[in-house]
């Protein structure tokens, strides 16, 4: 089920921090312990990336906390919840990016890591866009991880990979801002149900799914990850920014450009100052944000008759 795009907006100030959970139907989503554990799982990441800003720390590593505690979780299309390619194997892809320094490293098509976000982190401190890598696929990202003593994936016995998560569409995202003012992202997916091994999509790539710049802003995205792709979403979303656009607009216009190539979904998106967009086109988006005077988790529905929204 897809519709018109549905906008929300705020301002959070510093420092802050947005996640995102993924867009789709939900549509294994069917009991009140389900809705409970999917709130319990977003705002348990907010409170890892809250965490360490509230400390002082950089808002790189606040997105990545935030991202590997719902990698951890098993309830999204990431980390140990990711869906199975058509061979029945599990490819994972990440990404994080720094807005104050424009470093940038990603993972794709990888089956070691069991954080695929802590091994994109690895990759970004590699060198950076001057001398890179900056993105490592398949075996040589598995070879990575393993040669850099990353956490392989856990067996499934112990933690229940295969088991299908509340939404097959659940990429999860982070942005934050630190009290410095300085922007990041990072991205991660386990790509679409039943694609095939080394398929790609637009997480792990820069100006695509993932993108942050302190004279702009940061975007996560989520979604059928091609249309993302070609649309150069997240470029997209900075350009309207820099040309004057509000948040909300901007995401607007850049989920109209991936509408116009088959594609839906959402993203989120936060500037310096704190003000903060999200934006999809699905049924339902997990989402939530926090800052030092709001903390908010909207679980998936966007209409009234959905289940409620938390405040927490």
């Amino acid at each position: 089920m897809t519709g018109d795009i549905f906008l929300e907006a705020g301002a959070l100030g510093m420092p802050a921090v947005v996640i995102h959970g993924g867009a789709g139907e939900f549509g294994r989503l069917s009991s009140p312990a389900q809705l409970a554990g999917l709130e319990q799982d977003l705002s348990d990441a907010l409170g890892a990336g809250w965490d360490v800003l509230d400390a002082g720390g950089r808002a790189l590593d606040s997105v990545v906390e935030a991202v590997a505690c719902m990698e951890a979780s098993g309830n999204f299309n990431c980390g140990r919840g990711a869906v199975a390619t058509s061979q029945g194997t599990v490819e994972t892809d990440a990404a994080v990016m720094d807005g104050m320094s424009g470093s940038f490293g990603a993972i794709c098509a990888a089956t070691w890591p069991d954080s695929p976000v802590r091994a994109a982190r690895a990759v970004m401190a590699l060198g950076g866009p001057a001398e890179g890598p900056i993105l490592l696929a398949g075996a040589g990202a598995d070879r990575f991880c393993e040669n850099t003593g990353l956490a392989p994936r856990v067996p499934s016995s112990l933690c229940g990979e295969g088991v299908v998560p509340v939404s097959r569409s659940g990429t999860v995202g982070a942005v934050a801002v630190d009290r410095d003012g300085h922007l990041a992202t990072a991205t991660s997916t386990g790509g679409r149900l039943g694609k095939l091994p080394g398929r790609v999509g637009d997480s792990p790539i820069a100006g695509a799914g993932t993108w942050a710049d302190d004279r702009s802003v940061a975007v996560s995205a989520t979604g059928e990850g091609e249309s993302f792709l070609v649309a150069g979403f997240a470029h997209r979303v900075d350009w309207c920014v820099t040309q004057g656009a509000p948040l909300s607009a901007a995401l607007g216009d850049a989920l109209a450009s991936v509408r116009s190539r088959g594609g839906h979904g959402g993203a989120i998106v936060l500037a310096r100052d704190g003000r903060f967009a999200v934006a999809f086109d699905t049924f339902a988006m997990a989402r939530g944000w926090r800052g030092r005077s709001c903390s908010t988790v909207r679980p998936v529905h966007r209409d009234e008759n959905g289940p409620a929204d938390a405040q927490t």
